[in-house]
């Protein structure tokens, strides 16, 4: 066993030798849409607003549409603690059946709907249609992106993270090259900008998809483990692996529905606000990749231990990971702390939003721990099998909390965007106390 000999007893050797590659593989998802809108950007201030645009509602559905999927990870993770590896192909089975279901339905509803949509939510005629393109290439890549990502997890929860990440930053050379030859609209493409920017993202994913698979074929334990076996249909596991993606599903819509009615407020602030907030959510989301890779890796261990009947391992896994997610965050909070005036100006010129980006990002680094332990105490609860308390957390933090609170401070206080970074701070901070409150009372003793 590659991630840990005994998952009864979790060490920090094995949580690192799989967060490193897990990590690496989640900055990898956020590298992709960076390529995008500086590519982009470069091209055409208005193609930038039509592949922002256009981003939104796939990204929205993209999201939820992995929560779905985590049940593979996790059954994956505590069928190896149980001693069932064998068991754990007809896993991978059923998500990536379930995982083309999904992205197929919601390609449809986005290509056929998505137009229409923007134009009913009160966009400019102009923008809607520039950004309805974007928009449809990017659904018709949701089946290959989600068919990936099943893999991914399921070789993630088999210690098998490194091949999982090189097949992401290869997907990511080939943007990089199909951005910087097809967006600017020399190669003969019929179509440039935003729109072939999408597609260049949707033949990446083509790509990862198929390396992802290319690394399961070549895995001589994937034919043991009966990947490639057909199996009598069982619903009652089918309906227990989905329902663990229910509750994460449900997690993400709530976080991507409030952050984006943050981002509404800061447009009631004015353009000032709005650039700010920007660059403020583009740092935070590059970081979160790191304590989102560090949730997977565990969750991978929390769930092994919970496989094996230990809830000592369980317990001592969760620890690990809490420990470790702290030590990382705060780092990093220094460093951004440090250079805050430096990250601004990579993001902008103009003196105004750069001295109030530096202020902003200043403050951020007080939510950084807290959200980032909020992702690994709900991913550590989900795979002992505590599937839908995180949901309820996330939804009384974010909904009943960071929303009605961001608003009050930023605009009837007047506190103006940093009212809006308290909010956030306040509800990442009650999330993981009432996430790891909820883990430790499960447990009843000591996280370690």
């Amino acid at each position: 066993m590659r991630v840990a000999d005994d998952p009864a007893r979790p060490a920090l050797r094995p949580l690192l030798r799989l967060a490193g590659p897990v990590v690496l593989s989640r900055l990898g998802i956020m590298a992709m849409g960076v390529v995008d809108t500086v590519v982009v950007g470069r091209y055409s201030a208005e193609e930038l607003g039509y592949h922002a645009i256009g981003w939104a509602p796939t990204g929205v559905v993209l999201t939820t549409a992995l929560g779905l999927l985590y049940g593979i990870q996790v059954m994956t993770s505590q069928a190896i603690g149980d001693g069932r590896a064998e068991e754990t192909g007809v896993i991978l089975r059923r998500g990536v059946a379930y995982a083309f279901q999904v992205g197929v339905a919601a390609a449809l509803v986005l290509v056929l709907l998505g137009g229409p949509a923007l134009h009913l939510v009160g966009l400019e005629p102009a923008l809607a249609d520039g950004a309805t393109p974007v928009l449809q290439a990017l659904a018709l890549s949701l089946v290959p992106i989600l068919v990936a990502d099943a893999g991914l997890f399921w070789l993630e929860a088999h210690g098998r993270a490194v091949p999982g990440m090189v097949a992401m930053w290869a997907a990511n050379l080939v943007n990089l090259g199909l951005n910087l030859w097809l967006v600017p609209g020399n190669s003969g493409f019929p179509v440039a900008g935003a729109v072939a920017s999408a597609w260049s993202t949707g033949l990446s994913r083509l790509v990862l998809m198929v390396l992802i698979w290319v690394v399961i074929a070549r895995w001589a334990e994937a034919r043991r483990f009966g990947v490639f076996d057909k199996t009598a249909p069982d619903p009652q596991a089918a309906a227990a692996q989905r329902a663990v993606g229910y509750g994460t599903a449900g997690s993400y819509f709530i976080e991507s529905a409030a952050f984006g009615a943050m981002s509404i407020f800061a447009g009631w602030l004015g353009t000032l606000a709005v650039a700010t907030w920007a660059i403020v959510l583009n740092v935070a989301a590059v970081i979160f990749m790191v304590p989102l890779g560090l949730a997977a890796a565990t969750a991978v261990m929390v769930g092994r231990a919970h496989g094996a009947r230990s809830p000592a391992g369980v317990r001592r896994a969760a620890g690990l990971g809490f420990g470790v997610t702290v030590a990382v965050l705060l780092a990093i909070c220094l460093g951004v702390g440090l250079g805050n005036e430096a990250l601004a100006a990579a993001y902008t010129s103009e003196p105004t939003v750069r001295g109030a980006a530096a202020a902003a990002l200043l403050l951020s680094c007080l939510f950084y721990v807290g959200d980032g332990l909020q992702a690994v105490g709900a991913q550590a609860l989900r795979a002992r099998g505590d599937v839908w308390m995180p949901t309820a957390t996330h939804f009384a933090s974010y909904l009943f909390v960071m929303m009605p609170l961001g608003w009050a401070l930023a605009l009837p206080l007047g506190l103006g965007l940093m009212g809006l970074v308290w909010a956030v701070i306040v509800a990442s901070a009650l999330s993981a106390l009432l996430l790891w409150g909820r883990f430790w009372w499960l447990g009843r003793g000591a996280l370690v």
